[in-house]
């Protein structure tokens, strides 16, 4: 069993990293404030058949970036990564923002993703009008980060919808989770949210159907936003598979790990 904790630069970035378990090599893609260690649970109970990869996004845990980067610029340092780590394609999960990383990521790549698992996911926002309002909703979220600092966002993303089934998880989960969101950097969060946020990415809708690599979607059963979305993702994908999660919200993985689990592991070893 091998677990390596270190770190990869290139150009004026800094990714921490870690490598555990052994097997099929699958990409962990933590998300908006979360970091690499969000996917302890499920790399606890599977690495004895895959080998597990975290990286801590821009902006996020131990990685340092000096100037900014956008799906388009990670994604470009994620292929020298596979090169460092020397891996010439990877399964691929990612959730919410790493969700939407890892679909810019295929869609660029696409040689280098054996699987994609998109957990909680969209691929952007289908028109100009829609992204204009996000970005601008984005940049002055990040300004009140600046002014009000971390424990202030934390606690206001903590009051979010979108995670309100998180407050029936046991108190140690939750404690967690919130110390795992406290131990980012105001200026980190403030530029993910500018750089790649979902209304400054690109938008895929109209060329997911040239994605041909194995997908499967999944979704929370509370998460009804993400549902329509993912459903409409799925008539759109050539090779796309959906699975909808009973008693869960946004954050599967955290919320029902074991299933969440066994969906990702009975996916990969089918393809």
């Amino acid at each position: 069993m091998t677990r390596d904790s270190s770190y990869f630069s290139v150009d004026d970035a800094t990714y921490a990293y870690e490598v555990q378990g052994h097997g099929k090599p699958v990409l962990l893609l933590h998300g908006f404030t979360g970091s690499g260690s969000t996917w302890e649970t499920v790399i606890d109970h599977w690495k004895h058949q895959f080998m597990f990869i975290t990286i801590d996004l821009p902006g996020h845990g131990k990685t340092v970036v000096k100037s900014p980067r956008t799906m388009e610029s990670f994604s470009a340092d994620l292929v020298e990564f596979l090169e460092y780590i020397k891996l010439e394609d990877v399964h691929v999960i990612g959730y919410s923002l790493g969700g939407r990383t890892a679909l810019n990521f295929a869609m660029l790549y696409p040689d280098r993703v054996s699987t994609l698992i998109l957990e909680s996911a969209s691929p952007g926002l289908e028109n100009e009008t829609d992204r204009t309002k996000r970005r601008l909703h984005d940049n002055q979220l990040a300004e009140k980060v600046i002014q009000n600092g971390l424990k202030w966002f934390v606690d206001y993303w903590e009051s979010v919808p979108l995670f309100q089934t998180q407050k029936t998880l046991p108190h140690a989960i939750k404690r967690s989770i919130r110390q795992e969101r406290l131990s980012h950097t105001e200026k980190g969060l403030a530029q993910s949210l500018q750089y790649m946020g979902t209304g400054v990415q690109p938008s895929w809708w109209d060329t997911l159907s040239a994605l041909h690599v194995p997908t499967l979607l999944i979704t929370g059963s509370e998460d009804k936003k993400f549902i329509e979305t993912n459903l409409k993702m799925k008539q759109a994908l050539p090779n796309a598979k959906y699975a909808e999660v009973e008693h869960s919200g946004h954050a599967i993985h955290v919320e029902q790990p074991e299933i969440f689990g066994k969906l990702v592991v009975s996916f990969i070893n089918a393809n």
